[in-house]
């Protein structure tokens, strides 16, 4: 772009943080906050819809999801995220940010409904019905990731620029710590009205029938979150930077940014001329060998990361459960009945969000902009990869009832260098490394490859943390590898995970066209801005 077009840009990031910075943190939030409440929310309820469908007569256990049952519903909705991060993303770079942002939310909310009211004449029916719902769900939050990440991103100032991209993804830990708090309100209540034995006593009576509720109730309040913010994302002006740079309408942006700064701006028109217009090195695409020279280590690097990262992050909270009735924190399910399992699973979780998923969110924010986010996200797989062997090398010493506190801090802190490391990280880079023409794309691209890595984490990991004794496998399942040995393949995940961030460029102090080199750019026969404070005279400030 040319020099005086650049001020439009150069504005934004030299700019005080404002009340609006943080309006769009809530606003980008939000939709975060239901993304994780969506996602991880079906790992409390699971074991119920098991009891509920998929109750066996004579049976010593509870009923439980048949193997490629439970690998769907808990799989789908990554397969729908995976596929609405690729469609979002490129549709953001095609129409803009803000006008495919609402889509994902409305599919969000109608979608949170869809699933608590799923239907059937048989147990299959209705999870083919959820399936459906959180397919489209997962669609809906999949766009939410790469255009969240990069409207923040272009919206934001470079001195505090991680901090706020991070902080729109730190939402997560209060979606997955609500989620928790609803299914401990919602099952806590019913278990105090609906009084029933525990299974071992009656297996059928264990479950009543207002236990289906339950579920739904938990399920359909994700549409809440989502709902109560869609006004205040269809008030938000396009990025200055995609209209300057992508739509090429400076005098738009110089429009936009000074309902973003809280300044009047001026737009004084200036024809420019370009000779570089038609360089195919200034205007290069996805799929271009310039692409390729610039960015594709690059992309490698966010793509695998992101990738690894969600393998061992998925599947260590979908499988909590499983690792906390191994190690007996979770009382054996027969003596339960449905309702108040369910509330254990939820306390159980709840401890740990509280514990280490909530804070290690909220020190990459802290952080980020001091330490960098290349040291942060090498930090975390470090960090991860230690404390994954330590849990499992030693796992018969951590099964003793004695050492089981030990145990939670281990995992604690496990999900706390998650989180103040790659988790955070991951989401971060991609949406401040690649071009404004194709940012929300290749973050799109980098989001799907973690989900991928999710989806392994789902299917595979439901089937391997099973016993490797046939006796003590959940119904329907064949026998496993144990949670130790998947534990051992999860911190082998977490060093690769290590090798891999060495591709990863820091990004912490630049400015997003210097990090992208579109600074080297220049726009062609395009109207080029001078700004101006009204009724001053006197030029922003760069």
């Amino acid at each position: 772009m040319a020099k005086k077009g650049k001020e439009v840009l150069n504005a934004l990031d030299a700019a005080k943080t404002q009340m609006y910075h943080f309006t769009a943190i809530v606003i980008a939030g939000m939709g975060f906050f239901t993304d994780a409440y969506d996602l991880f929310s079906i790992s409390l309820v699971t074991k119920l819809l098991g009891r509920i469908y998929y109750h066996v007569d004579s049976s010593k256990k509870p009923g439980t999801l048949p193997p490629n049952v439970a690998a769907a519903v808990n799989g789908v909705a990554f397969c729908g995220t995976l596929a609405g991060q690729l469609f979002f993303g490129w549709l953001g770079d095609k129409l803009g940010r803000k006008k495919v942002y609402g889509i994902t939310l409305m599919l969000m909310v109608l979608c949170s409904l869809g699933s608590g009211l799923s239907f059937g004449h048989s147990a299959n029916g209705v999870m083919a019905t959820l399936c459906f719902f959180r397919f489209w769900l997962g669609f809906g939050i999949g766009g939410d990731y790469p255009l969240s990440a990069t409207i923040m991103s272009e919206y934001a100032n470079k001195k505090t620029r991680g901090a706020f991209i991070a902080a729109v993804f730190a939402m997560q830990g209060f979606g997955i710590l609500a989620g928790g708090i609803v299914s401990l309100i919602v099952s806590s209540t019913f278990d105090h009205a609906f009084k029933a034995p525990t299974y071992e006593v009656d297996p059928v009576g264990s479950t009543v029938p207002q236990a289906d509720y339950v579920w739904r109730i938990v399920l359909m309040f994700g549409a809440i979150p989502a709902l109560l913010t869609y006004y205040w994302r269809m008030k938000m002006p396009e990025t200055a930077r995609y209209t300057a740079l992508v739509a090429r309408n400076t005098k738009q942006a110089a429009s936009d940014m000074s309902k973003v700064l809280q300044v009047d701006l001026i737009a004084e028109e200036e024809a420019q001329s370009n000779s570089n217009s038609s360089n195919p090195n200034f205007t290069f695409g996805l799929f271009t060998r310039e692409f390729a020279r610039r960015h594709s280590l690059h992309l490698l690097g966010t793509t695998t990361t992101w990738f690894l990262l969600d393998i061992a992050y998925y599947s260590s909270n979908l499988f909590q459960k499983d690792i906390y009735t191994a190690i007996g924190w979770i009382p054996a399910a027969e003596t339960m009945n449905a309702i108040h399992e369910v509330f254990t699973v939820s306390k159980a979780q709840t401890l740990i969000a509280l514990c280490g998923t909530v804070p290690g969110y909220w020190f990459t924010v802290a952080f980020i902009d001091i330490l960098g986010r290349f040291f942060i996200q090498l930090m975390g797989f470090i960090f991860m990869t230690i404390f994954m062997f330590a849990l499992a090398i030693p796992y018969d010493h951590w099964r003793h009832r004695e050492n089981r506190i030990g145990f939670l801090i281990m995992y604690s802190l496990t999900m706390f260098f998650a989180n103040f490391g790659p988790n955070a990280t991951t989401f971060v880079v991609p949406a401040e490394i690649f071009p404004a023409r194709l940012r929300s794309t290749c973050h799109g691209i980098s989001a799907a490859s973690g989900k991928a890595g999710a989806i392994v984490g789902a299917f595979g990991f439901l089937y391997a943390a099973q016993s490797s004794d046939s006796e003590k496998t959940d119904a329907g399942y064949p026998p496993g590898i144990g949670v130790r040995n998947s534990l051992l393949m999860l911190a082998c995940v977490n060093f690769l995970g290590i090798v891999f961030t060495l591709l990863v460029p820091e990004s912490k102090g630049k400015s997003l066209e210097e990090i992208s080199r579109e600074d080297e750019e220049q726009s062609g026969g395009d109207t080029v801005v001078e700004m101006t404070v009204a009724n001053s005279g006197r030029k922003v400030p760069v």
